[in-house]
């Protein structure tokens, strides 16, 4: 995979290539570019597609010690990703954290698009039994570690109250290892994650809704139907606060929307896209345009 220097750290990142219109996927703690792999497999012959695998635990870098971590912390690096990388006009896709909120009327100026998919926000974070469990043990000492010796184990972390609450189907062993040996074997990965958790504040999504309202480029707000952690009515008052957004449930879905189905959400993504296009882009993905 690519790198790239940043002010915390140096970060790994998926990228097709391409002169396609650029979308960035944003994944959420503890995953990192694999969640989002049938939806760029679905997304890269029209799109140059980006996945920069953020500093929230399933990453393979540890940062600089005294890297800003928190929720505001990991939404600049994602701006600053995009700065570096000279990238325009961007579609941000965003999945379960809700960082991308927070560049809204503060870093937003490459943003062309929104896409937020089940995601926290408002005042849902920490986010159901799972996202309390992870911030209580990301603030005591030794918590983390030991919460984090379940995932050595499929079957324990496949239960409703751990991993497996976030998808309606049964997590493949082999990711669930891929996404969480860094915080299993590394001792700085675990600290990084723990300075997110320990510095975001827990009104921090509240009060960044406040920028919503003033964002005039377009939204897709598309939701996991079944999703338990971010509920449905979470998604709908997120649409309901930007000005030029839709709303849709994925059916059959959780919060992992991108795993569960993701033909549906990659539909949904290139209907939006269609529906908005960007000068230059044409007025639709396949011909479809007015002669």
């Amino acid at each position: 995979m690519p790198e790239i220097e940043l002010s915390a750290g140096t970060i790994d990142y998926e990228d097709t290539g391409g002169d396609g219109p650029v979308m960035v996927l944003a994944h959420g703690l503890g995953f990192d570019e694999s969640v989002w792999v049938d939806v760029v497999a679905e997304l890269r012959s029209d799109f140059r597609v980006l996945v920069p695998v953020l500093p929230i635990g399933s990453h393979r870098r540890p940062m600089r010690p005294d890297a800003d971590l928190s929720a505001h912390g990991v939404a600049r690096l994602l701006a600053e990703f995009m700065d570096r990388l000279e990238l325009n006009d961007v579609t941000l896709v965003q999945n379960d954290a809700g960082t991308a909120q927070l560049l809204v009327g503060v870093r937003d100026e490459r943003v062309a698009r929104l896409v937020l998919t089940s995601c926290e926000a408002l005042d849902n974070y920490p986010p159901g039994l799972q996202g309390r469990l992870l911030c209580a043990a990301g603030r005591v000492p030794g918590g983390l570690f030991l919460l984090v010796q379940s995932f050595r184990f499929p079957f324990l972390a496949r239960m409703e109250t751990s991993l497996g609450g976030m998808a309606k189907r049964p997590l493949p062993k082999e990711l669930i290892a891929r996404w969480y040996r860094p915080l299993l074997t590394s001792r700085h990965i675990r600290r990084d994650l723990a300075k997110f958790l320990r510095s975001t504040r827990k009104g921090c999504y509240l009060e960044a809704a406040g920028n919503l309202r003033a964002f005039t480029r377009p939204a897709l707000v598309a939701w996991g139907a079944e999703d338990r952690m971010m509920p449905p009515a979470t998604g709908r008052r997120l649409a309901a606060l930007l000005r030029d957004s839709r709303y849709v449930e994925i059916p059959d879905a959780r919060t992992l929307v991108q795993l569960d189905n993701p033909a549906a959400l990659t539909a949904e993504i290139r209907r939006f896209v269609e529906e908005h296009p960007l000068p230059g882009e044409g007025g639709g993905r396949d011909g479809g345009g007015e002669e």
